[in-house]
């Protein structure tokens, strides 16, 4: 059943402050640039918050706290597949999984987007697990034993393009989202793109003939995050012109989810819809960048995608001005505390209101969408010390938020606590640019391992996997 503008609005005026404090890592303040606190001060219980100030990395890689370290995993054009060829370039979108004798398996997004020919190292054409032979992106499985001595690679599946960001399942697989709307004949693809694939870590035969899982719909993917009590998935839209939109899959009658069902799912199974959100007075609200206050909740009912697949109108551009609601930059989400968390990286001139980042929580039972974090614009991004543009998000088994930063200037990966503090975790190092113009690639695919002792995440360009290890501690 639709929850309606009256329905909300009267629901916030019985329940008040209660809708904005759904989910356990709480309402989380606005972030340096605002009112956030900065990253050293005493947390509720009087201990410190966070690791300490970054220490510069002699090797120039990766600055940490003291006690902390890290491990190369993967680095393309250096280290290699279990087939020979070198780990393809710009990791993104990361999940791990439990290995065999306290091993960590990890499924890792290479977004490369066009021909082959356009990259030094594609995702190897693996036999039996292409999707488009054009095609340059695609997945790789790594296990890397509990000490950290052994690593193997391998292909999961090629011949996708742009796969950014995705989202683990409950069943233990990854769902991989190509960031792209090319269809064949673009860029010289052969068949069309813009699809979510599912990748298993555990099971080779499973990754063969890879197929797109057409019912979630073909456009610009990021990340995917499944309900596991409801049977929904939600998925993240980077576009603009306009900017992209929230959906929500719902399964047909019956449909169980599991291991290998998505593959068999008819290409127009179930409902693919849009989100519309609107204020607490009944008011329809156009774009998310018109929350400037960390607590913000807006209803939200889902409006039915026209045309999943896209065949002559892009999913965005099928609706109408007041149909739904858009956001610029829809990036990472994480399935936590019964909702899905949700990233808008930015918002320039294209949006009613300009901002470096928002954090939003959406509770399914209350289907409410709450503003966790905001980011006010950063007038010096050069500057060590703020953080801006927060794209791919994990839920920490330390306490609130990791973040990793895709800004301008200095990237970080960051926590953010509770109560909406933020402190540094790390900070990239490999200056891509030149001493005179400093560039420094993203921070992508943060997540810890099974058992919550390694901090693995990637730096896109040059494309490096690292594993992060130290007194880690609860936070906030």
């Amino acid at each position: 059943m639709a929850l309606t503008r009256r329905d909300f609005a009267k629901r916030s005026a019985y329940t008040g402050a209660g809708v904005a404090l759904a989910g356990s890592v709480g309402v989380l303040a606005t972030a340096p640039g605002a009112i956030g606190e900065e990253a050293g001060k005493a947390a509720g219980d009087g201990t410190q918050l966070g690791y300490g100030p970054l220490i510069d990395d002699p090797k120039g890689i990766l600055a940490l706290p003291a006690g902390f370290s890290y491990k190369i995993i993967t680095r393309t054009g250096v280290t290699k597949l279990e087939s020979g060829e070198y780990t393809p370039s710009h990791h993104d979108g990361t999940a791990t999984f439990e290995g065999q004798r306290g091993a960590t398996l990890l499924v890792n997004n290479h977004e490369l987007k066009g021909p082959r020919a356009d990259w030094p190292h594609p995702v190897p054409l693996a036999e039996g697990h292409v999707y488009d032979p054009a095609a340059s992106g695609g997945c790789t499985v790594i296990e890397v034993a509990h000490d950290g001595s052994h690593v193997s690679e391998w292909v999961g599946i090629a011949g996708t393009s742009t796969n950014c960001a995705g989202g683990r399942t409950p069943w233990g697989t990854w769902l991989s989202g190509e960031e792209t709307e090319d269809k064949a004949g673009d860029h010289g693809m052969t068949k069309d793109h813009g699809y979510v694939f599912e990748v298993d870590p555990y099971d080779q035969k499973a990754n063969r003939d890879p197929k797109p899982i057409k019912a979630f719909g073909r456009y610009p993917h990021e990340a995917v995050v499944v309900d596991p009590k409801r049977g929904h998935v939600f998925l993240t839209e980077d576009a603009s012109g306009p900017n992209g939109l929230l959906y929500r899959w719902t399964p047909p009658a019956g449909f169980q989810h599991g291991r290998g069902k998505l593959a068999g799912l008819a290409d127009d199974a179930g409902t693919l819809a849009a989100f519309k959100c609107f204020d607490s007075g009944g008011r329809f609200v156009d774009d998310l960048s018109r929350a400037t206050e960390p607590g913000t909740v807006y209803g939200v009912d889902w409006v039915e995608v026209p045309d999943r697949d896209a065949r002559t109108t892009s999913v965005r551009k099928q609706f109408k001005d007041g149909e739904v609601t858009r956001a610029r930059k829809l990036e990472g989400m994480w399935w936590a505390d019964g909702g899905a968390y949700v990233v808008s990286s930015y918002a320039r001139e294209e949006s009613p209101v300009q901002h470096d980042g928002q954090v939003w929580f959406y509770n399914p039972a209350r289907r409410t969408l709450t503003l966790k974090v905001r980011f006010g614009v950063n007038p010096d991004p050069a500057k060590d010390g703020a953080f801006d543009g927060p794209d791919n998000i994990s839920v920490s088994p330390y306490g609130g938020l990791i973040i990793a930063e895709d800004g301008e200037g200095v990237q970080h990966l960051f926590g953010a606590t509770e109560d909406g503090r933020t402190y540094p975790v790390a900070r990239n190092e490999i200056n891509i640019g030149t001493a005179e113009e400093p560039e420094y690639s993203e921070f992508t695919g943060p997540v810890f391992s099974p058992d919550g002792s390694t901090l693995f995440a990637n730096i896109q360009e040059p494309g490096i996997m690292l594993a992060i290890t130290g007194p880690w501690r609860r936070q906030g």
